[in-house]
């Protein structure tokens, strides 16, 4: 009997709202023998949190956001190059890892950005360079996770996340800010604000030595707006990332 087998005849048995799939090798759902294959996963009416990291799973079934009590979905540590339409349409989704596949903002559905009950969103390890405008419609969204991408600009449109206490985007390309991101709560004991490995421009990189608060009051004033819009306007092509290349051709799968 495989892992995935037994875990799920447990699951079954016992009526667990939870189904822990992390590590079985998994490569798709016609892989795990009990599990209801697309489109009757979606019969799994009851099951709350579904965790499938650390497989092969390239594919997934388009009933997966039909699920009406799922709440918190792990598909990290994948072979995800596309999501599939109607992904975002989850009802009352609130956590949603997809930290370490291979999306980028344009294999992303039209309706991604539409789970209003969202409350954490990891997008790490990923190919992203821009993000989508449309992430303000995450109104309850308290955390997110971008790091290691290949990010060359945040969208001004963050600024709009009222609720956003945690904002990770170390390790991409990225140089200036959005003056809008100053509106966001990043200096309470609750927040975090995690900015390394990017190559910012001397006034940002200068601030955020002084520290986060520093940086946050900096974004708000006239002058950075001033400076922003000069650096919008004079900004030259961005290359290719070499190093992230090598670091996407590096990945064990």
């Amino acid at each position: 009997m495989s892992k995935a087998k037994k875990v799920l005849d447990e699951s079954r048995e016992i009526q667990n709202p939870e189904l822990d799939l992390a590590d079985k090798a998994i490569s798709s759902f016609e892989e795990t023998p009990g599990l209801p294959v697309p489109p009757a996963i979606a019969h799994l009416t009851n099951l709350e949190i579904l965790n499938l990291t650390n497989n092969h799973v390239e594919e997934l079934p388009l009933s997966l956001s039909s699920m009406p009590k799922l709440r918190i979905l792990n598909l990290s540590i994948n072979r995800l190059y596309e999501l599939p339409r109607g992904f975002g349409a989850f009802p009352v989704l609130e956590v949603l890892d997809l930290t370490y596949n291979n999306l980028n903002e344009e294999t992303l559905p039209g309706n991604f950005f539409m789970m209003e009950t969202l409350r954490a969103l990891y997008l790490g390890d990923n190919e992203f360079k821009h993000l989508p405008p449309e992430i303000k419609n995450l109104k309850n969204l308290q955390i997110l996770a971008l790091r290691e991408n290949d990010l060359v600009a945040l969208p001004k449109e963050l600024g709009e996340l009222s609720r956003l206490r945690e904002l990770h985007v170390q390790g991409n390309r990225l140089t200036i800010l959005p003056p809008e991101i100053g509106n966001l709560d990043m200096t309470s004991n609750k927040s975090v604000f995690k900015f390394e490995g990017n190559e910012w421009v001397p006034p940002i990189a200068d601030q955020l030595q002084l520290g986060v608060g520093h940086l946050m009051e900096y974004l708000r004033s006239e002058t950075y707006r001033i400076l922003h819009n000069r650096y919008q306007t004079n900004k030259p092509p961005t290359p290719p990332s070499c190093i992230d290349k090598a670091k996407k051709v590096s990945r064990i799968r």
